[in-house]
């Protein structure tokens, strides 16, 4: 462990965090991300070219961005400058600005001298703020490195987006992670190395700040896993509750179930609780699974999902979490439809871009005797009193609105035995009007 270094007068400086201690001083040095950084690959070749270009680093936490960032400044030679998007603000940025100016002119003794601008947390920096960059990295004056764990093209302007080129880094395999574990010198056995391993998730920012924490818990011997059990106590997983990982997630459980595969549904359901996500929002989600991707096809799907997120709500967790694992089940295995949704879209659509057409006036009600002879509700033909409950022929559309079929029932589930009795119905209709005529 060591114990730092002191200053001009003399006094104890702290030591640098492990992380900082074994940042890499090379690419060759950099784990992971061998799809950028290995031999031809786009960003290996971009530190080769001899200029740098303006850049949008987009991964998840310690996948390597502020280090990438880094030795690209190294590489070419430039100044490196830091903000970050969580503290900064248009004041910091004009004050990068006139330091890059000041680096160009020779003010630290090398002319010409180009600034690396590296922005972390970017997707923080509003509108206006991330317009400040941009005649900044027009002119050439600065070359501006964001990184970001937030989709860019949701995130960021399209201005600036359009003078960076956009990477996206990995997270860091267990090999990977096994490296970090080596080069960091400390002992573990093999339960504990594993532990540590899924502790991190990818992060090799928090691998070596838990195994910092191992090394000044324990400065000298070999770690087991109850010891690493013991020191890091149960963490979450990586989980960013309003962020891309959050929507990754959702989505993946959300095509789970649509796909009907039970076990990946609970998988991706399980995933989302450990991390954190609140187990209402999952039941609301659950909710219009039910609706959007079974419908019609299995109607008890919508009750169970209802049910499930009222047994949550009585029962709390982790009781009620089974209720939700119950539903998110059983809407995977049974029969799947979206023709209620795709019905109800389309004629969302027809509305929104149709006149306002009147209701015909033998379907209006008439309430008042003045009504009645006006000729509301006249020849209206009540359904009961028909055969089958069924008035073959009779139209309810607005007159003069052309025929249209929105609703299509699938030939799965409850929703065949409805197409048969749609198709039916509309034969009798066919054959009355044909009487008609």
């Amino acid at each position: 462990m060591s114990l730092g270094t002191t200053d001009l007068f003399g006094k104890p400086q702290p030591a640098a965090p492990l992380a900082d201690r074994l940042r890499p001083r090379t690419l060759d040095e950099v784990v992971g991300q061998k799809h950028l950084l290995g031999p031809g690959k786009p960003l290996r070749v971009a530190f080769e070219s001899g200029t740098p270009h303006s850049m949008v680093l987009w991964g998840p936490p310690g996948s390597g961005k502020t280090t990438i960032a880094r030795l690209m400044a190294q590489a070419f030679d430039a100044e490196f400058l830091a903000l970050s998007a969580v503290f900064s603000g248009v004041k910091d940025i004009r004050a990068a600005v006139d330091a890059a100016e000041q680096t160009l002119a020779g003010a630290s003794g090398k002319a010409g001298r180009r600034t690396i601008l590296f922005v972390d947390e970017v997707h923080r920096f509003n509108k206006a703020q991330q317009d400040a960059f941009l005649p900044y990295v027009e002119r050439g004056l600065v070359t501006f490195v964001g990184a970001t764990t937030e989709n860019p093209s949701f995130e960021m302007n399209s201005a600036l987006l359009s003078r960076a080129t956009v990477y996206v880094l990995e997270s860091l395999s267990a090999e990977d992670l096994e490296v970090l574990i080596h080069r960091s010198g400390v002992e573990l056995d093999e339960q504990a190395r594993s532990r540590l391993i899924g502790f991190s998730d990818g992060d090799a920012r928090r691998l070596l700040n838990a195994i910092e924490i191992l090394q000044n818990a324990k400065p000298a011997g070999l770690i087991d896993g109850a010891f690493v059990e013991e020191m890091l106590a149960k963490n979450l997983r990586r989980f960013d509750k309003g962020g891309e990982q959050f929507y990754d997630q959702i989505s993946a459980l959300h095509k789970a179930v649509r796909g009907s595969d039970a076990d990946a549904s609970l998988y991706w359901l399980v995933r989302m609780l450990d991390g954190g996500a609140d187990p209402l929002y999952l039941a609301r989600r659950i909710v219009r699974m039910a609706i959007e991707d079974v419908g019609l096809a299995d109607p008890r799907a919508l009750r169970l999902a209802l049910d499930a997120a009222e047994t949550y709500e009585r029962l709390g967790s982790p009781e009620g979490e089974l209720a939700l694992a119950e539903a998110v089940l059983y809407l995977a295995a049974t029969a799947k439809s979206n023709a209620v949704y795709l019905a109800y879209g389309a004629a969302r659509a027809f509305v929104a871009q149709d006149g306002t057409r009147p209701v015909p006036l033998h379907i209006r009600n008439a309430p008042t005797r003045l009504m009645k002879d006006l000729g509301y509700g006249r020849d209206y033909r009540y359904a009961h009193d028909e055969e089958d409950a069924f008035a073959a022929g009779e139209s309810y559309f607005p007159d003069g609105m052309p025929e249209v079929r929105w609703y299509e029932p699938s030939e799965r589930g409850l929703e065949a035995k409805i197409r048969e009795k749609l198709a039916e119905l509309r034969r009798r209709n066919a054959e009355a009007d044909r009487k008609r005529k």
